[in-house]
């Protein structure tokens, strides 16, 4: 009896010792969904990625995370179709300290969010004002009272631990139907800079428009030009004829569009435009505009802490709605050698012990 329970101890510990040997964490996976098929795809819809930093390293106290983070996704992808280099951090908590500002401005960095309680100085806050993408959690009312010409940043992640998450599929059919520009944080800031940065003048009966490089992304601006007469051509400096936007066009695109008192014109950096009218304009007047093609406001979804982009973006492939996504590199579990080593000793020892218990008792019974 004595040499039963000796030999039932033995296999409970053996037992006990492999499912309670803990993982490890090592070195940084790799998202190869960034470069492949679904990184391409995101970006020629229009999406933008940024950084969310490292899985489980709080970027405040770690400042390596930053460069780190910015050298690891342009390894992989182009941050937008009007850049290369990512512009776009995502900050966790309140407050960013002013160690921490400056790293992510040496790295390049120009926009933090989401939920920060003031703008670090010399950097532009975005603000998570637009509830979340996630079913049960959506808020339709706070997105329907979104003020004119603002940005919406809505959040979303599709995995919480091992918990996936579900979109709200009713309002991300709302949202499409909306009278918004789908766009980015970096691409809805430097829109608004170029649109700024528009040079206007007008000769005779054609009205010229500049926009020289811009420093950062080559986003294109939007500007509103008033005046009487109509518009007989839109051409660039090499005369070729620019595109005429579709009035429901809701992604950036380069172009123009009249309305009824002149025309929008959205005009991409290091370009000159000109527009003849079918008279000389006893005036033109021009307004920088901060929403694209005249729409209410601009609407993006931000994948926060992104480490798969597959699983974060798979349910959206057919979606007109334009995601930054924040990319954290996840953390490389490592195999524990020793769970297949005490398997194997599990294995042996189990029948074994079965084995001589059985005939101990065969004997036993004998006798």
């Amino acid at each position: 009896m004595r040499n039963r329970s000796v030999a039932g101890l033995l296999m409970v510990a053996l037992l006990a010792t492999a499912t309670a040997a803990p993982t490890v964490a090592g070195e940084w996976e790799d998202d190869s969904w960034l470069r492949n098929i679904i990184g391409p795809e995101r970006l020629a819809h229009g999406d933008e990625f940024g950084c969310h930093g490292y899985e489980g390293v709080d970027t405040t106290k770690e400042l390596w995370v930053i460069g780190a983070c910015r050298d690891y996704l342009m390894e992989f992808t182009n941050a937008s179709r009007w850049g290369a280099q990512p512009i776009s951090f995502g900050i966790t908590g309140e407050e960013v300290d002013s160690a921490t500002a400056d790293a992510l401005m040496d790295a390049g960095f120009e926009i933090v969010g989401d939920q920060l309680s003031q703008a670090p100085e010399g950097l532009i806050m975005m603000t998570r004002n637009g509830a979340s993408l996630e079913q049960g959690v959506a808020d339709r009312d706070l997105l329907e009272s979104a003020d004119e010409n603002s940005l919406v940043s809505i959040y979303w992640r599709a995995r919480m631990d091992d918990l996936k998450l579900r979109e709200d599929k009713d309002i991300m059919s709302w949202l499409e139907q909306q009278d918004v520009w789908f766009t980015t944080w970096g691409e809805w800031n430097h829109h608004r800079i170029s649109g700024n940065e528009v040079v206007v003048s007008t000769e005779g009966s054609t009205i010229t428009a500049t926009l020289a490089n811009q420093a950062s992304w080559a986003v294109p601006g939007t500007i509103r030009l008033q005046f009487n007469q109509s518009v007989l051509r839109v051409t660039d400096s090499s005369g070729t004829d620019q595109t005429v936007i579709n009035a429901g066009q809701q992604h950036l695109i380069v172009g123009w569009r009249e309305v009824a008192d002149g025309m929008m014109m959205t005009i991409e950096p290091g370009t000159t435009v000109s527009v003849n009218l079918d008279g000389e304009p006893e005036s033109v007047q021009f307004t920088p505009q901060e929403t694209f093609n005249g729409l209410h406001h601009a609407v993006t979804v931000v994948g926060h802490h992104t480490t798969n982009l597959f699983q974060w973006s798979s349910d959206f492939q057919e979606s007109d709605l334009v995601f930054t996504w924040l990319i954290e590199r996840s953390v490389q579990i490592e195999m524990n050698w020793a769970l297949p080593v005490i398997a194997v000793a599990v294995l042996i020892a189990v029948p074994v012990s079965i084995n001589h218990l059985v005939k101990k008792d065969q004997k036993e019974y004998s006798d």
